[in-house]
């Protein structure tokens, strides 16, 4: 019996450090267009993690620097990850098909969006209880931004009222340190 207890006491634990050894790039999603993605895609990239609303006062600016952020930084080094909400005020109530052909059209953009999730309460989607976990930071409106490194770690968060302009000299820094090791080690 005591075995069995040592057993489970070491299983146990080693879900726990598991748990705890999990990072951004190791969850799957359901992109806008119904695929999942392994976001294991990304690892090895800086990301940005927005959750956008098509409907919200602070969409025309977000979405244009996010995409101008995606034309300059991606798709090699850099990804803005996508994820419309509908939680906040309810300012993105179309459907992901509806949503894809929105922003597409009126704002060109060409980085990854995935399907319509919760990212706070009970009924958050996984990928985002990790990001609220890691950095201690929960949404409190649409563009809510997490900044993602090479590892998947989280290193900072930002909410709606800070401007994707002043992030982006954190995320060229990164970026531009990113592109020198990859140098080095070529």
């Amino acid at each position: 019996m005591e075995m069995i207890v040592r057993a489970l006491a070491i299983l146990t634990f080693s879900c726990l450090i598991e748990a705890k050894q999990k990072d951004f790039y190791t969850f799957k999603l359901v992109n806008s267009r119904g695929r999942l993605v392994s976001l294991e895609k990304y690892r090895g990239s800086v990301s940005l993690v927005v959750n956008v609303a098509s409907e919200c006062g602070f969409t025309d600016e977000h979405y244009r620097d996010l995409q101008q952020l995606q034309k300059d930084f991606g798709p090699f080094h850099f990804n803005v990850l996508a994820f419309p909400c509908n939680q906040f005020g309810q300012q993105e109530p179309g459907s992901d098909k509806e949503i894809d052909s929105y922003v597409r059209r009126v704002y060109g953009v060409s980085f990854p969006l995935f399907s319509k999730i919760a990212v706070t309460g009970t009924g958050a989607n996984n990928a985002y209880k990790y990001l609220v976990d890691a950095s201690g930071k929960e949404p409190t409106w649409n563009f809510w931004k997490y900044l993602i490194d090479t590892d998947g770690k989280v290193v900072d968060a930002w909410g709606h009222d800070v401007s994707v302009k002043e992030i982006r000299p954190r995320i060229a820094d990164m970026v531009r340190k990113l592109i020198i090791k990859r140098k080095v080690e070529l």
